[in-house]
């Protein structure tokens, strides 16, 4: 079992995308985290056109800074959490204090994601995998999120697939 079945075991729409580096699962984790959040101009538009800033800081720094909550951590786990009406030009995400308030959270009129970083021993180094979980908390958020995503979803999928390409560069 992962740290995200834990936080969001049942879900909507899910995506993931995994990667082999040649390093330990430790330090998978590592340069994912501190990776650059738009590591390439690509990116950096996809992340502006969504309103949101990446400047050259880490992949993690960016999560905090635009209200992902780290719900749990291991040396070779990272999971954040946000909920809100992500189809809204700003996002709409709810602040929380704790992970506790994330778990108990069912916003109307929102969807609660977790974002799972994760690092897994293979023959020669690991598999790190990227995976985001979505949960609509009623069928209004949910048909707004489906039709977001059906925009939305292949160029998420672009960004995961450029950060995972980063941390293998550096891993090289």
């Amino acid at each position: 079992m992962t740290l995200i079945d834990e936080w969001l075991p049942r879900f909507d729409v899910h995506e993931r995308h995994e990667i082999e580096l040649p390093v330990p699962p430790e330090r998978a984790l590592e340069l994912m985290l501190a990776i650059p959040a738009a590591p390439d101009r690509t990116v950096r538009a996809l992340i502006g056109a969504r309103g949101m800033v990446a400047r050259d800081q880490p992949l993690e720094s960016f999560f905090l800074a635009h209200r992902i909550l780290v719900l749990e951590r291991t040396r070779t786990e990272w999971v954040g959490g946000a909920v809100g009406a992500v189809w809204r030009p700003r996002g709409g995400l709810v602040p929380f204090e704790d992970p506790d308030a994330w778990r108990a959270a069912a916003v109307p009129g929102t969807i609660k994601a977790a974002i799972d970083i994760r690092a897994e021993p293979q023959a020669g180094g690991s598999l790190l995998s990227t995976e985001t979980r979505v949960l609509a908390m009623d069928n209004r958020a949910r048909r707004a999120f489906r039709l977001y995503w059906l925009v939305v979803g292949p160029f998420s999928a672009l960004i995961r697939q450029r950060w995972l390409q980063a941390v293998s560069s550096d891993a090289a």
